[in-house]
Order: structure tokens, then sequence, then C-alpha cells
């Protein structure tokens, strides 16, 4: 796979092959779903923690295999995959993507994505993924909407680039994203809210009661289903986006994966100077202990951010307390 891929000005000199190979696997993904191939929403099968995948899941993960190798890559672990790919011997790298995130989304052309993260590689591919977070060199995802868009950051801000149609290859829009903190949306499943934490439901209790409850401010609700979308559009206008643990059978650390989908997306978050914590505790300050473990997800605006790791540090009599006299859902 060759051709244009993305302007390398602002990439670290030793990470730009590698790059290179995600933007053109990215720019390749990106004409076959405008080809709309409806087939490619079907349901093949299961993965090993028994989520559904689409056909496209399947392709998406097959064409990054493809179009990374020769980029320096050592290991290649995929959502897609029980374990590890070893790759170019040598290399210095390891890479843990999600080929296509929101793929339940297919056939309602809703904006997908992927999502990526970039370490160094170790000899064995378990020492290259299972170690602390903040060990990640870069972390990104590619969104697949009206614009195909790529965020990555390599530690120091949030870069933006946007795929060029009649080139082929990703310009960069903007050299450090920098998240707003004024908006006053949420996004998070509100079917589940009686599965919720206290703290949890007493947050959202607390922005539904609007201009007359304790947050004396009108907030708006969003949920897409897909997390690339939601990161994307709190990047671009704030906001704060919640998937707690929850009291039901599998849901317990909630259903993202950490390695794979929460620790690149706090990266960019905490580059555009916004939070990214597990409810009360800074993601990037976790360690990835299994290739498809999971955790709770809270990110955003810094402020609103904080403000919910608060809640999470009020005893349980006083958030029952807020509970009870704010609760809206109650029948």
């Amino acid at each position: 796979m060759t051709g244009p891929s993305i302007d390398t000005t602002h990439i670290p000199e030793g990470l730009r092959p590698l790059m290179q190979a995600i933007a053109r696997g990215g720019a390749a993904l990106s004409g076959v779903i405008r080809r709309g191939d409806r087939s490619m929403g079907a349901e093949v099968g299961t993965n090993s923690d028994g989520d559904g995948q689409k056909r496209l899941d399947l392709y998406a993960d097959a064409l990054f295999l493809d179009a990374l190798k020769g980029a320096g890559l050592r290991w290649f672990a995929s959502e897609e995959r029980d374990q590890p790919i070893a790759m170019q011997p040598g290399g210095e790298f390891a890479l843990a993507i999600d080929p296509l995130d929101g793929s339940s989304n297919i056939d309602t052309n809703v904006s997908i994505g992927t999502i990526f993260a970039i370490y160094p590689a170790a000899d064995e591919a378990g020492a290259s993924f299972l170690r602390p977070a903040r060990d990640m060199i870069a972390g990104g995802y590619i969104i697949y909407g009206p614009r195909c868009c790529l965020l990555v950051s390599f530690g120091d801000g949030t870069q933006f680039y946007t795929l060029n149609p009649d080139t082929g290859g990703f310009d960069l829009t903007d050299a450090r994203v920098e998240m707003p903190d004024c908006s006053f949306e949420f996004a998070i499943n509100a079917s589940n809210y009686r599965h919720w934490p206290r703290p949890v439901r007493a947050y959202i209790d607390d922005c539904l009661a609007g201009a007359e409850g304790p947050r004396a401010k009108n907030f708006n609700m969003r949920w897409i289903a897909s997390l690339v979308a939601e990161a994307h559009r709190i990047l671009i206008r704030g906001g704060i986006f919640l998937y707690p643990a929850d009291g039901r059978d599998g849901y317990q650390n909630g259903r993202l994966r950490m390695l794979y989908e929460c620790a690149p997306i706090a990266m960019l978050i905490e580059q555009a100077g916004g939070r990214a914590t597990d409810g009360a505790l800074p993601i990037l300050d976790g360690r990835i202990d299994s290739l498809h473990g999971r955790t709770p997800f809270v990110f955003g605006s810094a402020e609103k951010v904080d403000r919910v790791a608060a809640y999470h540090d009020l005893p349980e009599a006083e958030v029952s307390a807020l509970f009870g006299n704010r609760g809206l859902f109650r029948a």
C-alpha cells in the first residue's frame, strides 16, 4: 500500500513511517466505508469476549495489518484478535488498535472510527502492552464521518489532520487542539440509569435538574454509541462522556477496553486540556493488566470530570441523600 499519506511536519521523525502507514490504512478504509456496501454490516460471529463482529470489523483488522507491514512495528495487538501478532523482528514499536470502533452503527451511517495506541516494543508481546498506561508514546483515532479526520498526540499537544480527497493524504488542520470548557452537554446511555452507582446517578440528576437545580444550568444529553464520535465532539466543543461501571453481570468494570480504547482517548483528551478518569482516578495513572481488560471511563472538560470525581468522594449517606432529593427518573 503506497501513495501520499500524512503531513509529517509535526510528527517525531522516528514515528513517521508508522504514522504514514496508519494514515494510508485509514484513507483506504474511508474509501471502503464511503462505497456503502451493506454486506459489510453483516454479523459474522463474536470475539473472545462475546462481542459481536461485523464483516467490516474483520476487513478493517486485516487492512491495517497489511498496511503496517514494514513500518517498524514489532507487535500488533487488535481488539478483534485474542493475542498479539509478531511483525517485524527488531521493530521499535508495539501498536494496539481497535480497527473499527462503533461498528453497530455501520448500517445507520453514523460516524465510526479507528483507535490506536503506540508503545515502545519489548522482546515479548506481553511486556510491550501490559505496562503503565503513561508508557504510551502516541495515541490517536481516525473518524470516518462527513469528513475523515485523524487526531493524534505524541505527548506534546493533540494534533488534528483532515483527509484531502484530492490527494488522498491527511493535511494538518490544527497543530494544537484546545478543548473548550463551556459546553453544557453530557453523553451517557440513560437507559442504564437504574444500574449505575449512586455517585453517577446523583451527578446526572443534578444535570437534569437544570437551571432550577444545584448546577443552575440547563444541560443537553448526547449519546451516539460510537466512542470515536463522542470523543471527537467533546474535543471540538467540550462536554463530558460517562461510561460507568454498573450492576449488571459483565459490566462491573464498564465495557470499554483500557488498552485499545480508553488509554489512547485519555491521552488525546489530557493533551487537549481535558481530564480522563475511571470516575475517580486518572486513566493514564493506571496499569494495563490484560490485553482485553475493561475499565469505567469518564472524560471531557476538566471541571466537569473533576466534579464527577468529587461525587465519588462523598460519603455514601450524603450521595444517597442527593439521590433521594434530586432523582428525576423515579416513577
